[in-house]
């Protein structure tokens, strides 16, 4: 058998192994450590390749990102900032046809700034925005399906741990990553907003079943709006002007953002000595989760050049005569497809590998390329079987009378939208790295 065969070979073991649950980590090191034994021949050289790696997959400064952006968003998700940021849009937004929705879209862009994790977004407007949006008559589906639909923002809006692992992944500025995902979540953010509207105006059925109580919501005076947007607002001009311009490297920006997250929670009595350590405990049980995951990849991916894989897609798909934009769309395909079994970041380490260097052959700018597969990877958390999202906001809501149908249902508007701005931004390269020129 030949290195390129064995190397496909291995990439379908890889796959098996993942579907009959093995995790992830542990299967990239398995088969990129069996497949370097192969291709050479020699297991003392296998061992020894993996122990490379993993010292060498983690040891940049770089990856000090990881966890000072995941304590980060844990300290602003138990500030109570997301509850603040809705009720600033809600009553912002009170007297707008779908302004609930519209609201929570808003909350969840501006959260995304600063947390970067879909998951926590997903968790803390289903407590948030669902029973305030049914309290004023809003359907369940639509509720659910909004907060679920708007979380993916999370990972699209900078700063990302997408973004981070991808950057990583194929070797780009995580600086420049970071730039590039504004102007497609802002576009995605609107999107989403446009359709609520839309939905409100032309077929509020599916919106609003029920009138709305008889509550009168009070105006917000423009001084509480003040103090509760002041936070919010200072991290994301923080980290994000000081990264545009040049000031902060992503680990300072990580650094600093870390330090003003943990001031917000102290300024805002919201963090005590059990609560602290049950943030930094978390904050090392995700970091070195991922870490590990990244060490597993460099592992998988060096193995995969290694055999010649990328080079034989690419000359096959040179062969077939599918074109830089028939890569794309059968890549983008086979992200969608593993988007309903597998979560966003094993998606990355797979795939990653596989197609940046062939993107990149046919000419793609791999900052461009990232944030389409950012965006394919991110709508996979809203499919069934797995859409983790979708499974999120079920399980907060923690409520019988909900099936998990329904938010799945109420979810589907929000992956048309991103199916469009996918279509978009792949034509329009510009839209993604404008702010980079």
């Amino acid at each position: 058998m030949d290195d390129i065969t064995l190397g496909f070979a291995l990439i379908g073991a890889m796959v098996a192994l993942i579907l009959i649950g093995l995790p992830i980590g542990i299967t990239l090191i398995a088969t990129g450590a069996v497949g370097v034994w192969l291709i050479r021949d020699n297991p003392d050289l296998a061992f020894r390749f993996a122990a490379m790696a993993t010292y060498s997959g983690i040891q940049d400064y770089l990856f000090a990102t990881i966890p000072l952006f995941v304590l980060m968003g844990l300290l602003v998700s138990v500030s109570d900032v997301g509850r603040d940021t809705f009720e600033v849009a809600q009553a912002l937004l009170r007297r707008v046809r779908g302004g609930l929705g519209m609201a929570t879209v808003g909350a969840n862009a501006v959260f995304a700034a600063v947390t970067g994790v879909s998951i926590a977004s997903a968790a803390v407007f289903t407590k948030v925005a669902v029973p305030e949006m049914v309290r004023h008559g809003y359907a369940m589906r639509f509720a659910a399906g909004t907060v679920a639909g708007s979380s993916i923002l999370g990972m699209l809006i900078p700063p990302s741990l997408l973004m981070i692992v991808y950057g990583v992944l194929a070797e780009v500025s995580i600086g420049a990553m970071f730039v590039a995902g504004i102007i497609p979540g802002l576009i995605i953010a609107l999107g989403f907003a446009l359709m609520i509207w839309l939905r409100a105006a032309f077929f509020p059925a599916g919106v609003i079943t029920a009138p709305a109580p008889a509550v009168t919501d009070r105006a917000m005076p423009a001084r509480e709006m003040l103090a509760k947007s002041l936070p919010i607002l200072s991290l994301v001009v923080l980290i994000l002007g000081g990264l545009y311009s040049g000031f902060f490297t992503p680990t300072e920006a990580g650094a600093v953002g870390a330090a003003g997250a943990l001031v917000i929670a102290l300024l805002r009595r919201r963090l005590d000595g059990p609560k602290f350590w049950r943030v930094l405990r978390e904050t090392g049980l995700v970091s070195a989760a991922i870490l590990f995951l990244l060490i597993a990849a460099g592992l998988y991916s060096r193995m995969l050049a290694m055999a010649g894989v990328p080079q034989a897609i690419g000359e096959m798909v040179e062969h077939l005569g599918l074109g830089p934009y028939g890569f794309l769309a059968a890549f983008i395909a086979i992200v969608l497809l593993l988007g309903m079994i597998l979560d966003s970041t094993s998606i990355l380490l797979i795939m990653v590998p596989i197609g940046a260097p062939i993107a990149q052959a046919m000419g793609f700018d791999l900052i461009h390329f990232g944030i389409l597969v950012i965006i394919a990877v991110e709508m996979g958390l809203l499919t069934p079987p797995f859409g983790i999202s979708v499974f999120t906001v079920k399980t907060t809501l923690n409520d019988p009378r909900v099936g998990i149908e329904t938010v799945f249902a109420g979810a589907l508007p929000y992956l048309g939208v991103m199916g469009a701005a996918l279509v978009l931004i792949a034509a329009l390269p510009d839209l993604a790295i404008a702010l980079l020129r």
